[in-house]
């Protein structure tokens, strides 16, 4: 292409200038270009047409920089609902999020239509005080409308210096009228491992999320359970249900825990079904180099015991992976009810501006190369939540990527048979209070889990159910 072409479109993208002649340059860039990469001459005709317009007609004037901007927000959060663009002003805070300590709330949220909805609140945290639920969308931050807002803006809007008040307006399936609720933000410091000797020879181990510290807490977990039991365990349940995942290393680590070194965890295949990651139940896959093997010195009972993980709609990303992992390698038996269905990688991309692109380059595998994407762990023996009146899952996202292996998205929606029990505040405070010791007499999903590990003849034959159901397929209409 001539330097005088180069230059024509040079001043045509930075200047204030009409559609015709932005149309005419890009037209003509696309029609020199399009020989060699076949680019969509139709489509970057029409992009230049309407911003054109925009300059040319728009009620003020705006910036080539914020309509380019826009533009460029629009393509990468139009692929799916976790791919995002971010200037150097977000891509700075992000940085500062994944190092720093902030006043927060405490919840994993997400977009749908258009819409900022909670997938989870996280255990002993604000939000979980408040009583916000999976599935609540939140359509006011403060007096802003939510509609149309990324899960990264509602973020920065909900983060603020601890102590500071927040009020948040929510939209529940089963409620009549809108709720408000008003929060104090506080320091997230999310412990993410609880332990408790359910009764003699059996131990319960709860995961709310997994950090950096995850794999050395369940070793610890573990150890003081044994010490507790003074003798060996004779059954595990491993409790994931609300979590709503971290970082993948904690998830292999706490999937080692109970599977061999030479036991693959998870994969991940990228753009052409194309292999690009294979991590394994080893030592260097979930210390990556960070030192010594926190589950060195673990009893040796826990390779063998009979295990059942709990899992829930609001189990996703790395509590699906060790589900998954578990499930597929028949070391445990998964109760409760199917998750949540986030299989996909996200990657951060930095650009040469500051800024940054968060986008999907990869779906997560089981060992038996089962795609979690949009249709979650199903579990071996499923027990429902009757207070659990609604569940949310990924497929419920607007633009989510479809599961890569054919199979139907499994959507949320109200659950069959609950039976909600109206609870007030102090009630609602001796239940969380009591979350942090759990009690089978009061939690269905638990006292199954535990009949079963009681039973090894029953909990063995509970392994891998879930893959000898047989699968409904749905009917093409004429």
């Amino acid at each position: 292409m001539s330097k005088p072409m180069l230059k024509k479109i040079s001043l045509y993208t930075l200047g204030a200038i009409s559609g015709i002649a932005l149309s005419v340059s890009v037209q003509a860039f696309a029609a020199d270009s399009a020989k060699k990469d076949n680019l969509p001459i139709q489509s970057l005709r029409t992009m230049a047409e309407v911003y054109g317009q925009v300059k040319a007609n728009y009620v003020t004037a705006e910036t080539d920089e914020k309509l380019l901007e826009n533009a460029i927000k629009g393509m990468v959060s139009g692929l799916d609902p976790h791919s995002e663009y971010m200037n150097k002003k977000g891509y700075g805070e992000l940085q500062e999020s994944t190092t720093g300590e902030f006043g927060g709330l405490g919840m994993e949220i997400g977009a749908e239509d258009g819409m900022i909805k909670v997938i989870s609140p996280i255990e002993d945290t604000p939000a979980e005080r408040a009583g916000i639920k999976s599935g609540d969308f939140i359509v006011k931050i403060n007096n802003d409308s939510t509609r149309g807002m990324t899960t990264t803006d509602a973020v920065k809007k909900m983060r603020g210096k601890p102590g500071t008040k927040i009020t948040l307006t929510l939209s529940r399936k089963d409620a009549g009228k809108p709720i408000v609720v008003n929060l104090t933000r506080a320091i997230i410091k999310v412990k993410s491992v609880r332990h408790h000797l359910l009764e003699q020879d059996y131990g319960y181990v709860r995961v709310s999320q997994f950090q950096e510290r995850t794999v050395p807490s369940v070793a610890e977990s573990i150890q003081e359970l044994s010490k507790q039991n003074k003798q060996p365990l004779k059954g595990l349940v491993l409790d994931l249900r609300d979590d709503p995942g971290g970082l993948l290393t904690g998830a292999v680590g706490v999937s080692a825990v109970f599977l061999k070194p030479t036991d693959t965890v998870v994969s991940t295949k990228g753009r052409d079904n194309k292999p690009s990651m294979l991590l394994k139940a080893q030592a260097q896959d979930y210390t990556m180099g960070m030192g010594k093997d926190p589950l060195a010195n673990l009893p040796t009972e826990m390779k063998t015991i009979p295990v059942t993980v709990l899992i829930n709609s609001g189990s996703a990303s790395a509590s699906e992976i060790v589900a998954g992992a578990l499930q597929d390698h028949k070391r445990a038996v998964i109760v409760g009810t199917r998750s949540f269905g986030k299989g996909s990688v996200q990657s951060v991309i930095p650009l040469s501006n500051g800024g940054a692109v968060k986008i999907t380059t990869a779906l997560y595998y089981t060992p038996n190369d089962r795609s979690i994407q949009a249709v979650g762990i199903v579990p071996d023996v499923e027990v429902t939540d009757k207070n659990r009146l609604f569940e949310s899952r990924e497929a419920d996202l607007g633009g989510h990527i479809g599961n890569p292996l054919g199979a139907d998205d499994v959507k949320g929606g109200v659950v069959e048979n609950a039976q909600p029990v109206e609870k007030d505040k102090k009630k609602n405070d001796e239940d969380l209070s009591s979350r942090r010791i759990p009690n089978p007499a009061k939690d269905d999903q638990l006292r199954k889990a535990l009949d079963l590990i009681k039973n090894p003849t029953e909990w063995k034959n509970s392994l891998g159910l879930a893959a000898k159901k047989p699968v409904e397929v749905k009917k093409s209409e004429d």
